[in-house]
């Protein structure tokens, strides 16, 4: 069995406890970053994703000074198609690998919003956006690991001779996760991805899932080589009643226009249509314990592990069993929330899975 691993989300766009509230929400620093990679860190999270987007602040940036900050967790930074020249990235992921000792994973993101995708200039559609992220990946392996010049010619990109220096410091390269519910991701991540990430769903339908995407990668020899994991939000408080409060709190306060939002920008993703899909079918449960209310104000991972320590332990150890291995979490606040997981979650997890998690 593959080790756990759990990781935490960094912020960079702010931080609040009530969505539509004004004295509820924290803004973007220095200062909360290293709030958050402090408490991450201790907590013995292996990873850190930086977030991208319009109100996100630069993620390599960010991942890059806050890499600097701390000593052990890697951050997870997305390789968006269309926006970074693949050799340039191939170049800046090796640097950034080495530099920090090799505390550097990769996200492949496609795009969940076509506005703002189209906003930053990049002008391919979502199913071309796949198709060039394919491209822009293989040319990223190729230069990490072909031992001389690399010649490439594609739809997208045509490069002759090239190579990089320096090579990454993790090999044969560092880990790519990709999360996304399409078959282009799913099809995407048989053939590249280490980590497949799901958002929220049914432990049932996360095995149906992995059991599917395990045999697309079959057929590029790499059944054994995926593995796979989910994006949460996490609740937890020591008694279950002052969860459910915290998690009321985040919602109530929270403007129609803001509801619109998130169901008008994002309907372009197979992922978001399935959280939406769930939160109309089930209601505000899908498990006692697995709450989708924070869909109806956050697009993406808006499902959460909502309960005292012991019950998030048991939703949580429903995706071990079925084979998920790799958790990327988040919570409000976002250090308070990781110094809780560590102290109250994670011990016991480790508890139910020994041998599994990092000491």
């Amino acid at each position: 069995m593959r080790p756990l691993e759990f990781g935490w989300y960094l912020p960079t766009h702010g931080d609040t406890t009530a969505y539509g509230l004004a004295e509820a929400q924290i803004a973007g620093s220095v200062e909360l970053c290293e709030r958050v990679v402090a408490a991450a860190e201790k907590a013995a999270f292996e990873y850190l994703l930086i977030p991208v987007g319009s109100t996100c602040w630069e993620a390599w940036i960010s991942g890059a000074f806050m890499a600097a900050r701390s000593a052990t967790i890697k951050p997870l930074i997305a390789a968006r198609p269309g926006y970074i020249n693949p050799v340039l990235m191939a170049k800046m992921i090796a640097t950034f690998d080495q530099m920090s000792g090799g505390r550097i994973c990769i996200n492949l993101i496609a795009g969940q919003n076509e506005s703002e995708v189209e906003a930053e200039g990049v002008r391919y559609a979502k199913e071309e956006r796949y198709a060039l992220m394919e491209e822009e990946v293989s040319i990223l392996k190729a230069l990490w690991t072909t031992s001389g010049p690399v010649h490439f010619a594609g739809k997208f990109h045509t490069i002759t001779g090239a190579h990089v220096r320096p090579r990454p410091l993790q090999k044969p390269h560092p880990k790519f996760y990709l999360g996304g519910g399409s078959r282009q991701a799913w099809e995407m991540s048989a053939k590249h991805s280490d980590v497949h990430l799901f958002w929220g769903d049914l432990p049932d339908k996360i095995a149906e899932n992995i059991a599917e995407i395990r045999e697309m990668a079959r057929a590029h020899g790499r059944e054994n080589e995926i593995g796979f994991g989910m994006r949460l939000q996490i609740i937890c408080r020591e008694d279950e009643s002052e969860a459910w409060e915290a998690a009321d709190q985040l919602v109530r306060h929270a403007s129609e226009r803001l509801r619109q939002e998130r169901n008008t920008l994002y309907n372009n993703s197979v992922a978001n249509l399935r959280v939406q899909q769930l939160a109309r079918e089930h209601g505000d449960l899908l498990l006692p314990h697995l709450w989708t209310g924070i869909t109806k104000v956050r697009p993406g991972a808006g499902i959460a592990v909502v309960g005292n320590p012991a019950q998030c332990a048991d939703q949580l150890q429903q995706f071990i069993d079925v084979g998920c291995h790799s958790f990327c979490l988040s919570g409000y606040l976002h250090d308070e929330e990781a110094e809780r997981f560590g102290r109250l979650v994670r011990p016991i997890l480790a508890e139910h899975n020994r041998g599994r998690l990092a000491a």
